[in-house]
């Protein structure tokens, strides 16, 4: 499940005005670069077609699905608390409840598979 936890007016490039909903992942604990562990939760945007009431509405609303880690092509961040600069080559992304099943292995669910057929066809 991930959890809308705000919003952001944004404009697209023909001009007209747009929200992005942050949505927010469940917590994980992580290990640094230094090899400190600490907690975090994935975040990413997705864009809407709700107006900023429609927004305001849904916030703190759970959504099924996941954020997961993709790979981008590499780009500069700056940390906003420290003012460091880092590359970065990934990114976060949305994915809805049924494709992060379908994403997984065989047997990480249970057996799940949507071809039955396929798994009794003789050779």
């Amino acid at each position: 499940m991930v959890t809308v936890i705000g919003y952001e007016k944004r404009q697209a490039e023909d001009g007209r005005e747009f929200c992005t909903l942050t949505i927010q992942g469940g917590v994980e604990v992580v290990t640094s670069q230094n090899g400190n562990m600490y907690m975090t939760a994935r975040k990413t945007s997705i864009p809407s077609t709700f107006d900023e009431e429609g927004c305001q509405m849904i916030l703190g609303q759970q959504i099924p699905g996941d954020i997961k880690k993709v790979k981008c092509e590499p780009y500069s961040y700056v940390n906003k608390t420290t003012g460091e600069e880092i590359i970065l080559s990934h990114t976060y992304e949305y994915v809805e409840e049924k494709q992060s099943i379908e994403a997984l292995p065989f047997h990480a669910v249970g057996g799940y598979h949507d071809d039955v057929d396929a798994l009794y066809a003789q050779p």
